[in-house]
């Protein structure tokens, strides 16, 4: 039902800020969660700007249980929950494990206990492809084996959706969608929000428009010997602003659905984009050469993965609308403008 209030922790981060402006305009009044260790205030001022409505959004951590329920009791009529609040890098996350355990899996515990406290009973989660771990075939379905985690990350991620099936079938009123995505590249069309890694980047996108700003001198391509077509990983890019709309399918998706339940959906585009590929694209598209090398593999990386997204397509009537291209022009243009 449109009009209602939605919750969204991280909110003001890559995909949450994304997310955000698509609920506003779906109809939605989402109220963002964040402390902005991965984001910063200025962007509640850029979804303003998008939007043009100022949203509401509170600065909270949320492994503060206490901050948490203080905040949830007030929105106890809110259609559901998006969480996003979350460490996100592969690579950081095999530097950094105590971490990503604590913040990943202690956010959402602190999460579903105010849902629970409150009786908001939809939830949305941020989860990933890295669940599939060293995959069987390339492709991989919803139904693809969840592997042993390659990284602490996506054994996080693992760990949260147990958690969130096990919490589903413990409260029969309560529901959820686990959203598998890939790799998430692009920015909002208008420029005004994008990829905004703190620091050294950890994912590829925003190490590319950076070294083509000159921030970075160079860009690493870690590993040029997978058993791939020209030996540099294989992934499944899809535009961020699709992947915010998808959530707010998956919202209403379990807002219509009779019986509460939990569900898996991938989401990225079905086709698969090598490193290099994607680094000539961005250099074609954007008329600039890329000074870049190869290095050594980076512990954690799988050879090549991309999505099966036709359930998504069928039960959410979701598809994507942007292509690689408009993602490496968006990126830029994003980057420019910063």
């Amino acid at each position: 039902m449109q009009g209602e209030i939605v919750l969204v922790t991280g909110g003001a981060g890559y995909i949450g800020s994304h997310t955000v402006v698509e609920l506003f305009n779906a109809g939605y009044t989402p109220v963002i969660i964040d402390d902005f260790r991965n984001s910063q205030p200025w962007v509640i001022d850029r979804i303003a700007k998008i939007t043009k409505v100022a949203p509401i959004f509170h600065a909270i951590d949320c492994q503060d249980q206490t901050a948490v329920f203080e905040m949830v009791k007030n929105y106890k009529n809110a259609l559901g929950l998006i969480h996003f609040a979350a460490d996100k890098a592969v690579g950081e996350s095999v530097q950094k494990p105590v971490q990503y355990y604590q913040n990943n899996i202690g956010s959402l515990c602190t999460v579903l206990n105010a849902l629970k406290e409150f009786g908001i009973n939809n939830l949305v989660f941020s989860s990933s492809c890295t669940v599939y771990g060293e995959t069987d075939t390339p492709v991989v379905t919803e139904q693809s084996p969840v592997k042993k985690a390659t990284s602490p990350y996506g054994d996080t991620k693992i760990t949260c959706e147990k958690l969130i099936q096990f919490n589903a079938e413990a409260l029969q009123y309560f529901g959820a969608t686990l959203l598998r995505y890939f790799n998430p590249i692009g920015a909002h069309p208008s420029g005004l929000i994008g990829e905004l890694p703190q620091g050294v980047p950890n994912n590829l996108m925003p190490y590319i428009t950076q070294t083509a700003k000159g921030i970075r001198e160079k860009l690493t391509v870690f590993g040029d010997d997978y058993n791939t077509k020209d030996g540099t990983n294989i992934r499944d890019y899809i535009h961020v602003v699709d992947l915010a709309k998808a959530h707010v399918k998956a919202l209403q998706y379990l807002d219509d659905s009779a019986e509460k339940k939990c569900s898996i959906f991938n989401l990225g585009t079905g086709k698969g984009t090598s490193v290099l590929e994607l680094i000539i694209a961005f250099e074609n598209i954007n008329q600039l050469k890329l000074n870049y090398e190869i290095g050594p593999r980076r512990i954690g990386d799988v050879a090549q993965i991309y999505a099966n997204a036709e359930k998504a397509k069928e039960a959410l009537d979701w598809a994507c609308e942007f292509t690689l291209e408009d993602a490496l022009k968006h990126s830029w243009n994003w980057e420019k403008g910063i």
